[in-house]
């Protein structure tokens, strides 16, 4: 028999090549039915087409009354282990206080990295786990977490532990990400090289034989790290077996996502200017498009994301919280979905794919989760909803009414 079998319920499966650029078919399957045994999805289709009567195919049956079941949400870009708090800057540049400013009095990332590396271990937690909790009440059953804020290597394992830890608190999936190339320390001032140096030789080898990092990531900008010392990072991942991923063209065009491409990295993160060149690359390595809205919103930026460019070479197209103090303090992806239709103008089709089953494709999970289909991880949400197309519709203002993770009801 099968641990459940859920029923009267409309399946938005994005299944069977949905999500494609510019369209809007969520695989919908109405007056479905959907299994679990074990953790999986043994069954899923039309209620008429079950191979008997409900109650006699599951220990547990279960009836959605005729509301919406997605694959549970996938964030797969976060910062949300940190310490410290960064409102008060917000107000500040409201009020006309330059961002420059702010970081010459000591604000910016680096009050971050201080704050993250005074915290204890078990504050940071505390911290991250309240954050983490908002994303699961949202709907997120798979949440990738980077580290950043330490940026030595004491204080990168410290995130990541906490990163890790998320997981067995929690009723979600981590995915953990080593973002050390994420800025250059104070104790490594005017020595860049230096510090990549230690990066590559030192921090990265430490956090695989911890075995605490599952990607590896690096803020390509010019105001960060140059392409140079990210194929030096890249190619130390590549050592280590970790699969790749890069904050890419976000401020400016540094063929970030051919540099991505040509490494075959998981996701280019935000490419706001990102060339056409770079998304034939993209296109070719198949390195999903991870767009920010979030933080595009945040900082009031100008310049879009081509996304026109992305559906014209068939590139994926996902969508993150980038919950961060600084650029992006969100924790609810319906909002993520609804800017990307109002401000990169996505369908609402693409959106729940960018955060469903592209979003998983941007973490190596594409076979894991993400899709309503056999043989995938019973992590599922219910939504007491008109159709998939109200996800995008309210600005944040939706929550599921039920949760699946793992086959077990939370």
């Amino acid at each position: 028999m099968w641990d459940r079998l859920w029923v009267d319920v409309n399946l938005a499966t994005n299944a069977s090549g949905t999500g494609q650029p510019g369209g809007d078919d969520f695989g919908h399957i109405p007056d479905g039915a959907i299994a679990a045994r074990d953790g999986q999805i043994v069954w899923v289709g039309p209620k008429a087409d079950l191979p008997g009567e409900p109650e006699r195919l599951a220990t547990e049956v279960i009836s959605c009354n005729g509301q919406w079941m997605t694959a549970g949400l996938v964030d797969p870009h976060t910062h949300l282990v940190y310490g410290g708090d960064r409102s008060g800057e917000f107000a500040e540049r409201l009020q006309g206080v330059s961002y420059q400013e702010i970081a010459r009095r000591g604000g910016g990332i680096l009050s971050t990295v201080r704050a993250t590396r005074d915290a204890s271990e078990e504050e940071l937690l505390r911290l991250t786990l309240r954050r983490a909790r908002c994303l699961v009440e949202n709907g997120v059953t798979t949440v990738e977490i980077k580290s950043g804020y330490g940026l030595r290597l004491e204080d990168e394992l410290k995130q990541l532990r906490v990163a890790r830890a998320v997981g067995r608190h929690l009723p979600v999936r981590v995915h953990t990400t080593f973002l050390g190339a994420h800025a250059l320390p104070p104790e490594f001032a005017g020595r860049q090289d230096d510090y990549v140096t230690f990066l590559c030789t030192e921090m990265l080898p430490a956090v695989a034989e911890a075995g605490l990092a599952d990607s590896v990531d690096a803020f390509c900008e010019t105001i960060a790290f140059q392409p140079a010392e990210v194929e030096r990072i890249f190619e130390a991942a590549q050592r280590w077996k970790l699969p790749v991923r890069l904050h890419a063209d976000q401020m400016s065009d540094l063929d970030g996502g051919k540099l991505a491409a040509r490494w075959h990295a998981l996701s280019a993160d935000h490419v706001e200017y990102a060339s056409e060149s770079s998304v034939q690359a993209m296109a070719d390595a198949g390195t999903v498009a991870m767009l920010l809205p979030g933080a595009f919103y945040f900082v009031r930026e100008t310049k879009q994301p081509p996304v026109d460019l992305f559906r014209k070479h068939g590139v994926p197209m996902g969508l993150a919280t980038d919950c961060n103090p600084g650029t992006s303090p969100v924790l609810s992806p319906t909002a993520v979905m609804n800017m990307a239709c109002t401000l990169f103008r996505l369908t609402p089709g693409e959106a729940l794919a960018g955060h469903t089953h592209i979003a998983a494709k941007a973490l190596g999970l594409e076979h894991t989760v993400g899709q309503l289909r056999t043989g995938m991880a019973a992590d599922m949400v219910v939504w007491d909803i008109a159709g998939p197309h109200e996800l995008s519709y309210w600005i944040g203002g939706v929550r599921p009414s039920a949760r699946i993770f793992g086959g077990c009801p939370q």
